[in-house]
């Protein structure tokens, strides 16, 4: 193997933990950005546990411990699929991306930079509404080991398939200005028809299998069975928390996804050839 070949991939793993760095400080400095990021669910969140706190007739959960959950995995999706949807988009229309794709920088750093924003503020987001949802609405947290391994690999896998599903939708946007739009609303949609709003009993059956093809409502089903007790899965569509079944539906969207990148992503918009 050649000298460029072996420095390559080191190479991009160092600009890519420079380009995360400089991400995340981008992000921080766009106070709007990050009040509406992290604001948003937990708004949410207090509105529903607020209005519904009663608890769920033989499930053994309050309303609000199932509104937490739900708005946790939101939460994920939050950071991850709407701020690259968003970002990317206002990027490539005002030409970030095209500046930096005629620097020496490999397009993997640039990737690899959205990452570790992702990563960061997902964190910082998830741990904000577990403390939300544990000290104001009863979210009780989990005690054994394996519960903390199952939230460990939905979240990744919730998180890196929202992600590329993020990257792949910010090329739909014709201007960086219509991207929110774009964007929004189908998060918004999928967050009532996917248990995150109302309660997955409570919604017809052929709208959770529209939603059953995203992986918001499996995300929401897998940390639903994390942080509710084994009762409240009598709720569920299935009778069950199906983590099998999660684990495939998300591995299969973190494959999808990342095909769909490979397909869509562009470094300069439509008109610009």
């Amino acid at each position: 193997m050649s000298t460029t070949g072996k420095t390559a991939l080191p190479r991009a793993w160092s600009l890519g933990l420079s380009r995360g760095a400089l991400e995340i400080k981008q992000f921080v400095r766009q106070r709007d950005a990050v009040i509406f990021t992290f604001a948003f669910p937990i708004v949410f969140l207090a509105l529903f546990a607020s209005i519904f706190g009663e608890e769920f007739e033989g499930t053994g959960a309050t309303a609000s411990q199932i509104y937490a959950a739900g708005m946790v995995a939101a939460g994920i999706m939050s950071t991850s699929f709407q701020s690259l949807g968003i970002s990317i988009a206002v990027e490539r229309d005002e030409k970030v991306l095209r500046r930096l794709r005629g620097t020496p920088m490999p397009p993997s750093a640039y990737f690899l930079g959205k990452v570790w924003m992702v990563l960061a503020t997902g964190l910082a987001e998830t741990a904000v509404l577990l403390l939300v949802g544990s000290t104001l609405f009863g979210l009780d947290l989990p005690t054994s080991v394996s519960k903390w391994l199952t939230f460990a690999w939905i979240f990744v896998l919730g998180l890196a398939g929202c992600a590329l599903l993020g990257i792949a939708i910010s090329s739909l946007p014709k201007s960086g200005k219509s991207a929110s739009s774009v964007v929004v609303l189908p998060f918004l949609i999928l967050q009532f028809i996917s248990g995150v709003f109302i309660p997955v009993n409570q919604i017809p059956d052929w709208l959770l299998n529209i939603g059953a093809l995203f992986p918001l409502k499996w995300m929401c089903q897998g940390l639903r069975g994390v942080f509710l007790p084994e009762s409240a899965a009598v709720i569920e569509q299935a009778g069950g928390w199906e983590y099998g079944k999660t684990a495939l539906v998300l591995g299969a969207w973190v494959v999808g996804g990342l095909v769909l990148c490979l397909l869509t992503f562009r470094w300069k918009n439509r008109r610009d050839g």
